[in-house]
């Protein structure tokens, strides 16, 4: 059975907690700067969710899904004011693609930090870390997945959704309680945000190197 990836450093008690703290609260800026600063940002029904994060009944997990418009809808669509994104203890943990998130040692790292499980896709629905997932559901906390399985910027209702969501449901040792999102316009928001690191770059004194 191949082992969980970097899982320790996932744990809570890792060095006291200390980095995923420090990874929670640089991400979570980042994230209320773009949705916040750079953007507009509305959001309907936001009390729901924030009551369930901080306020369900102990013991009970919570769910949400959503669509998956671009590679940064997480974290920057948890960036809306009034949200505690930065909170490392009621932080969600959410189902990450191994191939983009785990590339190497310090991408493993750093998202392990950050709550991310990675998974396989094309893995089936019960690899390693879709167990763990489901350990995340027993202890109580918050989950959240792309049930599309990748990228969709199509103008059109939601894709055929993969049924490795609705296993976790359905094997989840407590019923959770499952908060569907829809958002849109993180599509641009990305292209934004590179057009502005791009400008940015225009500014640095960028030492010249030519090439004979």
């Amino acid at each position: 059975m191949v082992g969980r990836k970097m899982e320790w450093a996932a744990r809570g008690n890792h060095l006291r907690g200390i980095p995923r703290k420090a990874i929670f609260m640089a991400v979570g800026a980042f994230a209320k700067a773009v949705a916040n600063l750079l953007n507009t940002t509305t959001v309907h029904n936001a009390e729901t969710l924030i009551h369930l994060v901080r306020s369900r009944p102990p013991g009970v997990p919570l769910l949400t899904v959503s669509n998956h418009m671009s590679t940064l809808d997480d974290p920057i669509m948890w960036g809306f004011k009034g949200f505690p994104i930065t909170d490392a203890r009621i932080g969600r943990w959410v189902l990450a693609a191994e191939d983009i998130c785990f590339k190497n040692t310090v991408l493993s790292y750093f998202f392990r930090l950050g709550k991310c499980i990675p998974i396989t896709r094309g893995g089936g629905i019960y690899q390693e870390h879709m167990n763990e997932a489901l350990d995340r559901l027993r202890d109580g906390a918050w989950l959240h997945t792309f049930p599309e399985g990748k990228v969709c910027q199509e103008e059109a209702p939601i894709r055929r959704l993969k049924w490795g969501t609705a296993s976790l449901i359905a094997r989840a040792p407590v019923t959770p309680i499952v908060l569907p999102i829809v958002h849109h316009g993180l599509q641009k928001v990305i292209l934004g945000v590179m057009k502005m690191l791009f400008e940015c770059l225009e500014y640095l004194p960028l030492p010249s190197v030519q090439f004979r």
